[in-house]
């Protein structure tokens, strides 16, 4: 294809985050922006994982667009197919396809001083110039393979959740499941009934909560469709008790202990054999690793031809697996339910900021320091959204998707007032906002909890999860803080004195 294309604001990625920016932009009023989606279709990861049974485990009136509700529901919780629609639904009603290029595989982005602005590289070669980048490519796109030993010589079917292989039929094979995280819970119970033999390789049991889900009634959805009033009232209900519990989190791990005894009777009420319910019960704090839920995940592994595997993979053969115990189990195909590359998924990001700076490298040598997970020191007009820790475990992301997505537009705001051509996040802000922020991690269950995760980087540090409550969170970001960001006319680089001209929107509140 190649070429370049201009615009003033670049979005990467059109799943829940990219989307949502596109939406708030046209809200706004600005309509001179493009989005770059590397797939074939909008969604992300509702659009990436459609293995069976995948759906979403926070209410579904919660797990969507404040400004955006969705009045007809189904399910408590949504199914994937449910979210994707909600997602395409929306960019069709806000006429975002236009904006959109599909098939635009970003490799690279390098900020031009001289001209203050980005230019972003995609695979075709087209080259796209913005005054402004917003990333919203997520940390749940780049799925996790483990190298078994000895995997090169297997003969089977192998694939990971994230890109289920539908033209496979499982019925009457035998088939092993590597992982029991939350993709794992949800489409092991799918496909326990259709296959021969199933052997599921468990590494640490989850803590597994009821999921209550059940349909929602069409009286209820008929009162939303006429009294929108009545379903923000009842999001807003649904927010603050999941953001209860927050304070087990965060606060005191020992508040944890009252989940812990429902999920240890949710177990024991499913799993009748004591070996069984041995094996499957956490040694940790719950919190410390994500907390899961399903009502059919227990009895999946009560079935006779169901086999808890605890003792890691030995080694992989052409037609079998042998087990840490030497036990060979013959097996059909091989399921990954072993997540996605989380900490270290902005490895492969190729961006590159002022004087030359490497985000990847930087991150690689520091570990990874954001400012409130938006932006980055170095690196101006370039803002994430859903970056390092900005992730939760105990509520809906959308929501923090919008906080973001707030601050942003009012980065924008600023960038568009006298004459302005950069604006970066001071070294010293970020510095502290980070030393703030692993303070209270380190005092957190993800840290005490007695476990290790997917949260943590190679050297113990959690750079995924945000340690507080949610509302503190769109407190902090309705205002972009002044004083903590360096503003660069076009023509040079700015003072550290104030400008006068750009009123400090805390110093009104």
């Amino acid at each position: 294809m190649g070429g370049s294309r201009q615009t003033n604001i670049l979005i990467i990625g059109a799943g829940f985050a990219g989307i949502g920016m596109a939406m708030a932009l046209r809200r706004a009023g600005r309509t001179d922006f493009r989005v770059l989606e590397q797939a074939s279709d909008i969604g992300g990861t509702w659009r990436d994982n459609q293995y069976p049974g995948c759906a979403c485990d926070i209410p579904s009136h919660l797990y969507s667009f404040s400004f955006a509700q969705n009045p007809d529901w189904t399910r408590t919780y949504p199914g994937q197919p449910e979210i994707w629609a909600y997602l395409r639904r929306l960019v069709d009603e806000h006429r975002l396809r236009a904006h959109i290029a599909f098939g635009a595989h970003v490799t690279g982005a390098r900020w031009d001083e001289l001209a203050q602005h980005w230019r972003v590289r995609c695979a075709d070669g087209t080259e796209h110039t913005a005054r402004s980048v917003v990333a919203g490519i997520g940390a749940l796109h780049i799925p996790h393979v483990p190298r078994l030993p000895g995997i090169d010589r297997f003969t089977g079917r192998a694939f990971h959740s994230a890109r289920w292989d539908h033209d496979y039929d499982l019925r009457g094979k035998r088939v092993a499941v590597i992982g029991t995280g939350a993709s794992a819970v949800q489409f092991v119970p799918e496909i326990a009934g259709d296959v021969a033999e199933l052997h599921l390789f468990q590494r640490t049991p989850p803590w597994l909560m009821p999921k209550a889900d059940r349909p929602v009634s069409p009286g209820l959805r008929r009162l939303f469709q006429t009294v929108p009033a009545a379903q923000t009232v009842y999001r807003d209900l649904l927010y603050w008790a999941l953001e209860a519990r927050g304070l087990g989190f965060t606060l005191d791990p020992r508040i944890m202990r009252l989940g812990e005894r429902i999920a240890l009777r949710h177990l024991a009420d499913q799993v009748p054999d004591p070996a069984l319910r041995a094996a499957l019960t956490p040694d940790y704090t719950m919190g410390c690793k994500r907390v899961l839920i399903s009502d059919d995940y227990y009895p999946a592994l009560t079935r006779p031809h169901v086999h808890l595997v605890t003792t890691g993979v030995a080694e992989v053969r052409e037609r079998s697996i042998v087990d840490g115990s030497g036990v060979e189990r013959p097996v059909d195909a091989i399921i990954y339910g072993t997540g996605f590359h989380v900490v270290d998924s902005f490895d492969y990001l190729d961006v590159i900021g002022r004087d030359g700076l490497d985000l990847a490298a930087t991150w690689r040598r520091h570990g990874l320091e954001t400012y409130y997970g938006i932006t980055v020191a170095g690196f101006p007009n370039w803002f994430f959204l859903l970056g390092p820790n900005t992730g939760l475990g105990h509520n809906s992301v959308v929501f923090m998707i919008e906080a973001q997505i707030h601050y942003v537009l009012r980065c924008l705001d600023l960038l568009d007032r006298g004459g302005v051509g950069a604006l970066d996040v001071r070294p010293d802000a970020q510095r502290a906002f980070t030393e703030r922020l692993q303070r209270r991690l380190r005092r957190g269950v993800w840290s005490r909890g007695g476990c290790t995760s997917w949260y943590l980087d190679a050297k113990g540090v959690n750079r995924t999860i945000w340690p507080g409550s949610t509302w503190r969170y769109w407190l902090a970001t309705r205002w972009p803080r002044r004083g903590d960001y360096e503003l660069t006319p076009r023509w040079g680089r700015a003072a550290d004195a104030p400008d006068a001209r750009w009123p400090d929107p805390l110093a009104a509140r």
